[in-house]
This record gives structure tokens, C-alpha cells and sequence, in this order.
């Protein structure tokens, strides 16, 4: 009938399948990125495939993305598709004590109700947006930039316009620092197509063979010259962050030793290293456990360093009933875990170096939280660290870790915990940024240099669970203002980490149902993680984070280094003190 009333219009067509004669456009929902490739590679299939939903935006999601948009980019017949969805939809409410609150399903005593499942949005429902919406931007971004051998390609993939009325221009960064930007002088490039530089004679060559840095990054960006009705003059449409080839090999890293020597005692189950009144380590012979901390007589760290698993669940997480990665989670008792010191010993003391080895056991806990008895059957987890302690104050801290158990799902994270005091609320870090990023979500993040409070590191997701991250950190410091406080990057061949650091417990973020109901911690927890899961995105009612951002249950090490830091000491010089020439 609708094609006899209109025979012009192309019809879209999904409620009697997505691929019938119906439909002029193959148009599936929620299908993933290796289906619609097959779709689109079929010799008897001429129509475009166009997914009428897809990427769940639901709570701290959106990742995988990428993927989808890679394979758009480069096959023809994938023209795209559309986010479910565009705003979180919720009202605001007066809640009980008469505070506003952001109101969904059940909050207006309607039932049955579908929950929190109206909250899928790339913005908050007052239209603030939420992270993902950065890679939403990247990834559509119409002007794509690529680095392949000596080529710099800058394409156009717009079908009408051309980049008159845009203004290029270039920024370079070395160890995350900017060395210099300039305009980039382009000749119009027409739609679909691109202009080709050879990156060795860009304006930035000079500055990248000058520079002594390890690692070089090459922002292309593109904004507008005029305003539109949509945007004001001076919008940036496109920006793309390329990696230059390094200047020498990149070695693992590596602590230059001095003679300074420090003071070790032990009193009864205390460990004790100090270097005169500029830091002090206060370490539990029991349990292996810092106790404290001490930058300049002031205490910076006040628990840790624990190993860590378990990640507050998100929307994600629990999509799938009892196949959720959070059901496979809890059943594994990884919700749970509490670490049993098997031992902890004094290896090597001299008189600038003191090794401490400490062995835990992760098993899961007893009834109401409670430590259960010494039992290596239940065990889940076998973690061995070595302290290495230096006379410069610096900490090295291997890790190994070795699941015990041979059912173990897909783990959220393997990394390390420690609290340091609510003073040391200050961020700066190297790595992807400034706003929060995944594994599989951080394409439009660029690495550089970023700082921030703690408080502004948190991501008010309406219902929270693991949330604040930020990506491939090579570096990151931890200070109060006056400036005392404490480093940590990578070390030895170990990858960059992903980093977070909140007032609220991962506990916390667990428990709440609400973003109203969250109480912050009496300290900052910090994670700095080998390896943490990917968020997923494809749907949030089955588990589908990509076989390539999963953790599988088998051994890792790693290592880390952390660092006394006072205001005379930098992230950077630290980082840079470690590199081999």
C-alpha cells in the first residue's frame, strides 16, 4: 500500500524484519559490527545497511564504538546508524527530605515499570553530556587524519562540501608537553578526497628532531571560520591525535640508584624506613600492608598497597540475567574477596636498599563481610609483591598474580588499591584524557599532560558503578597544595595503567542505587590497574564487551613505581629520571 501511495519515498521498514522485501534499507537493531560486515560483503545484497539502533548508551557505556566506525568508514554499503539513544529520560522530582533528584521508572508509584532502563543517553536529561559523547564527535568527525609510513593523509569525507571555510592547524607534543602549534596552511580539498604531507617536512619536523623526548604526539584540528546556524565561528568540527615514529628505542625503565642512604628499624610488627625529615615508610610486618605514609613529616598514604579485582558493577555489567558479567562475578565470590597474608619477610637490607616480599592469598569473605580462617582451598588468588624501597624514597612494587581456580569468568580489573588522605586532592597525570576513558572507549581521548581535583575526576553517573577512569596513564601524581604528596607511573616493560582515583569506595559505588545516596569515603581511593575490562556498549542486556577488552583469568605481573613528591618535584622529571638514554 505504501509504495503504491508514494512510489518516490526509499522506505525503512523493521518491524517485520530487517532484511525483508519490505525495506529498502537493510536496517537490523542492536547487530554487531562482524554481522553487518557479512551484510554487506553479500554479492546479492545491493541495499545499504543502515542499523535503526545500535550502542546502547546506557549508564557508562559506549564502548566498542570504534569498531563499528572503522568498519563503516571502509565498506561500502555500511551507512551508518542510529544511538539509542540521545538523552537520559528522566524528570526532575522532589525526593523524600525535599531535595531534587532525577526521577525514572517506579519514582511516580507506577507498575509495573522498567527502572533505570529509560536512562540511555549520550547526555544527562539537562542535556550536559556525558563522556561518551566525545567519541560520539570523533568518531563522526568528517575530517579523518592518518599516519602510514612517512604519509600524513588528511581526507575529506564529506559528499558536498569542500574545507573551504575551515582553518587547519597542528599542535606537537613531546612526554605530553607542547613544544609548539602553528596554522597549517591546506589547499581546499574537495568531498571525498584527501591531501597527502610527508610528516618530515611539516612545520613540526624541526621541533620533533630537536627534542629529547621518548614520545611524540601530532594534533591536526580543523574549526570553523564562520558561524553557522548550528555553531559560532571558531567551533572545532575535527581532531585527530597521530603518534610520531620515536627517535630512538624505547627501553624499559629503570631506577638510577644514589648513594643517599636512609634509616630501617623494626619494632615488633612495624617496619620502619625513613630518610631524615623528608619521607617516611611505616609498613606492617603481619600483614604486609603500608600503614603510613610520610612526605615532609606530613602522612599522604594511610592505607594500602592491596591488590584489586572487583570493579563497582555498571548498566552493562548486569545486563544478562544470570549470564551478566556481574551473576558470573558474584557466583565467583570476586564481589568478596578479602586478602590473607600468607607471609611477609625481610629479603635484603642494605644500607640504601631494603627488599620486603609479602604473599597473599585472595579468598572470599565470610558471612556479614567477615575475614574467614586461614584456608587455601577457598583461595581464588595468589598474589606475591616485593617492596623494593630505595634511599631516594623511591618504591618499586612487583606483582604476580595467580588465579587459583580453574572456573574464574573474565575478570573487571588486576591492579593495585591504596587511600591516601582527603588533602592530596590534587591530579595531574600523563596519559589519555581530560575526560573519562576505557580501553574500548578512548579513541577521541588524546594523550597529554592533564590536571584536575579529585572531586572533578568523578562521573555523576544517575545510577553509579565504576566510573572516573582515565586510560594508558604513563605517569600520575597525587598532591596536597602545599605540593607534598605521592608519584606513581609504570615501570620496567609493564604498559601503561588505567588510573582512577575517588572519594567514593568501590564499595560505595556499589551500593548506592541513586546518585543522591552516595557517601563519600574519609579518604581517596585510588586504583592503578594492569588491566581493566572495557565497558561494552553493543546492547546492555547481554554480555558483549569484545573478546579483545576482556581479562581472562590467567597469570600477570607488573610492576609499578612510586615516588615521594614534594612542590619542587615534577610528574615529568620524575617520569624522565627513569628512562635510559
Amino acid at each position: 500500500w505504501i509504495r503504491g501511495r508514494d512510489p518516490s519515498r526509499v522506505l525503512h521498514y523493521e518491524g517485520g524484519g530487517s532484511r525483508t522485501s519490505s525495506t529498502d534499507i537493510v536496517c537490523p537493531m542492536y547487530m554487531r559490527v562482524w554481522d553487518i560486515l557479512k551484510i554487506a560483503k553479500d554479492p546479492s545484497e545491493t541495499r545499504p545497511v543502515i542499523l535503526c539502533e545500535y550502542s546502547h548508551a546506557m549508564g557508562n557505556s559506549s564502548g566498542n564504538l570504534h569498531e563499528y566506525w572503522e568498519a563503516i568508514d571502509s565498506t561500502f554499503g555500511l551507512q551508518g546508524g542510529f544511538i539509542w539513544d540521545w538523552v537520559d529520560q528522566a524528570l526532575l522530582k522532589d525526593n523524600a527530605d525535599g531535595r531534587k533528584q532525577w526521577a525514572y521508572g517506579g519514582d511516580f508509584g507506577d507498575i509495573p515499570n522498567d527502572l533505570n532502563f529509560c536512562m540511555n543517553g549520550l547526555t544527562w536529561p539537562d542535556r550536559t553530556p556525558h563522556p561518551a559523547l566525545h567519541e560520539v564527535k570523533y568518531l563522526h568527525q568528517p575530517i579523518k587524519v592518518s599516519l602510514k609510513d612517512r604519509t600524513l593523509k588528511i581526507t575529506n569525507t564529506h559528499f558536498y562540501k569542500t574545507t573551504q571555510g575551515l582553518e587547519f592547524s597542528w599542535a606537537a607534543h613531546g612526554d605530553g608537553f607542547e613544544l609548539g602549534t602553528g596554522v597549517l596552511s591546506l589547499p581546499s580539498i574537495g568531498p571525498q578526497s584527501s591531501f597527502d604531507i610527508e610528516w618530515q617536512s611539516g612545520p613540526w619536523y624541526s621541533l620533533w628532531a630537536s627534542s629529547f623526548a621518548e614520545e611524540f604526539f601530532l594534533t591536526i584540528s580543523a574549526k570553523l571560520l564562520h558561524p553557522t546556524r548550528w555553531v559560532e565561528a571558531g567551533h572545532v568540527i575535527s581532531s585527530t591525535q597521530v603518534q610520531l615514529p620515536a627517535k630512538r628505542e624505547i627501553v624499559p625503565h629503570v631506577i638510577k640508584t644514589t648513594d643517599a642512604t636512609f634509616h630501617g628499624e623494626i619494632h615488633g610488627d612495624k617496619i620502619r624506613v625513613s630518610q631524615h625529615n623528608l619521607w617516611e615508610i611505616e609498613l606492617n610486618a603481619q600483614t604486609g600492608i603500608i600503614e603510613s605514609w610520610k612526605v615532609e613529616g606530613v602522612t599522604v598514604m594511610n592505607k594500602g598497597i592491596f591488590p584489586s579485582f572487583w570493579r563497582a558493577p555498571t548498566d552493562n555489567d548486569k545486563g544478562g540475567g544470570a549470564e551478566s558479567y556481574f551473576s558470573k562475578w558474584k557466583a565467583a565470590h570476586i564481589d568478596s574477596l578479602v586478602y590473607i597474608t600468607e607471609n611477609c619477610s625481610l629479603q635484603n637490607k642494605t644500607d640504601n636498599l631494603v627488599e620486603i616480599g609479602v604473599g597473599f592469598i585472595a579468598v572470599p569473605s565470610g558471612e556479614k563481610g567477615s575475614v574467614p580462617k586461614f584456608d587455601k582451598s577457598n583461595a581464588l588468588f595468589k598474589i606475591d609483591m616485593t617492596y623494593r624501597i630505595y634511599g631516594s624514597g623511591d618504591v618499586i612494587v612487583e606483582c604476580n598474580v595467580k588465579p587459583t581456580s580453574s572456573n574464574l569468568p573474565p575478570l573487571p580489573r588486576v591492579g593495585l588499591e591504596f587511600h591516601l588522605e582527603k588533602s592530596v586532592d590534587q591530579i595531574k597525570w600523563y596519559g589519555r584524557g581530560p575526560f573519562e576513558c576505557y580501553p574500548d572507549r578512548k579513541a577521541a581521548a588524546h594523550v597529554g599532560v592533564y590536571e584536575q581535583k579529585v572531586g572533578d575526576m568523578h562521573v555523576p553517573y544517575i545510577v553509579p558503578g565504576e566510573c572516573s577512569g582515565r586510560a594508558d596513564v604513563r605517569w600520575v601524581t597525587f598532591q596536597r597544595k602545599d605540593g607534598c604528596g605521592i608519584y606513581a607511573s609504570i615501570y620496567d616493560n609493564s604498559p601503561p595503567m588505567q588510573m582512577s582515583a575517588s572519594y567514593y569506595t568501590t564499595v560505595e559505588l556499589d551500593r548506592a542505587i541513586r546518585i543522591e545516596e552516595l557517601i563519600k569515603g574519609e579518604d581517596i581511593e585510588v586504583h592503578l590497574d594492569h588491566k581493566h575490562m572495557g565497558l561494552g556498549g553493543d546492547d546492555s542486556w547481554s554480555p558483549c564487551v569484545h573478546d579483545n577488552y576482556l581479562i581472562p583469568a590467567v597469570p600477570y605481573s607488573f610492576s609499578i613505581r612510586l615516588s615521594p613528591i614534594t612542590r619542587a618535584t615534577s610528574g615529568h622529571d620524575v617520569y624522565k629520571s627513569q628512562l635510559q638514554n
